[in-house]
């Protein structure tokens, strides 16, 4: 009876933290947009952090409780989870384009994030402050470097316009609050619920937060992605997935470790090496024709599953 209600509570947990990102996104946007701030820079900075906030959420709140496994194991989990089973089911659906500096520029930052954020963490088994810090100053120069990308006539989505056009600025301040109230209150149940399942079962935090959390904090990265690729929209799919892993990396784990030192587990090495594994095949699949076909695909989902057995076994 304990298990199912602790299920219930996670899977509550995990819909108040995707409605209240996509709540958060569309009102802090919106506002932003009605004072006339340039929509590419509302895209790069609010709505790209906005779907970190599950992530962000669950990794701090899990710090804070003492969980820290949860925390790394949330990011490592959703970055590998991002690139091997949402872009491969995206993949399979059809064919992905991928632009120029997506696989000149940003696929090897996150490799170069990836490892980074493990010497870090294998020094001294932990990313202090002084870690946090620079992962956050990483953040800002890879937001400067996409406000330079954008200037040179990058895209962005025009439907805000209408959003905050349509919308008064009170019910753009009430979803914002809503939203925030929604992720911090979905953070604090998905991470009780996690946690006493794990128990429940015997299983490590590390594993708990490697899957079953790393799964929720994505779904928003999930649904995004499918639904655009099932729309024809599937060009912004891999942007999308690469901006994430990037955001869980430098602002998740950075402002988690400003808050309170984040311990690292030496287990982690594993999880680290499949992450930055995961986006180097990535990077071979569309190094030359800027592509990811239907049998990159189902080579991303077969690895995926590889790595489950290695996880649960």
């Amino acid at each position: 009876m304990d298990l199912m209600i602790q299920i219930l509570l996670l899977v509550v947990g995990f819909v108040l933290l995707v409605k209240g990102a996509d709540w958060f996104v569309e009102g802090a946007a919106s506002i932003a947009d009605k004072f006339g701030i340039p929509q590419i820079v509302i895209g790069l900075t609010i709505v790209a952090m906005g779907t970190s906030a599950p992530e962000a959420a669950v990794s701090i709140s899990a710090a804070l409780k003492g969980s820290a496994e949860i925390t790394i194991g949330n990011v490592v989990g959703s970055n590998i989870m991002n690139v091997l089973v949402i872009l491969g089911l995206t993949a399979v659906i059809c064919k992905v384009p991928v632009q120029k500096t997506t696989v000149h520029y940003e696929i090897p930052m996150v490799i170069f994030m990836t490892a980074l954020m493990a010497v870090m963490g294998l020094l001294n088994n932990v990313i202090g402050r002084l870690e946090g810090v620079i992962l956050l100053a990483c953040m800002v120069v890879y937001l400067m470097y996409l406000l330079r990308l954008a200037k040179r006539g990058a895209s962005y989505d025009e439907t805000l316009d209408e959003v905050a056009a349509n919308s008064s600025m009170g019910r753009l301040i009430f979803l914002v609050i809503v939203g925030v109230v929604a992720i911090v209150w979905g953070s604090d149940i998905a991470v009780n619920a996690a946690t006493a399942i794990a128990r429940i079962f015997g299983m490590s935090e590390r594993l708990i937060g490697l899957t079953i959390v790393a799964l929720g904090t994505s779904l928003p990265e999930l649904v995004t992605s499918v639904t655009a690729a099932m729309k024809g929209n599937s060009d912004i799919a891999v942007g999308n997935i690469v901006g994430s892993n990037l955001f869980n990396i430098m602002f998740v784990v950075g402002v988690t470790a400003v808050i309170t030192p984040v311990v690292y587990s030496s287990a982690f090495l594993v999880d680290s090496a499949v992450a930055v594994g995961a986006v180097v095949l990535l990077l071979l699949c569309v190094f030359r024709r800027k592509m990811l076909n239907r049998l990159h695909g189902i080579i991303m989902l077969a690895c995926y599953a590889g790595y489950f057995v290695y996880l649960i076994a």
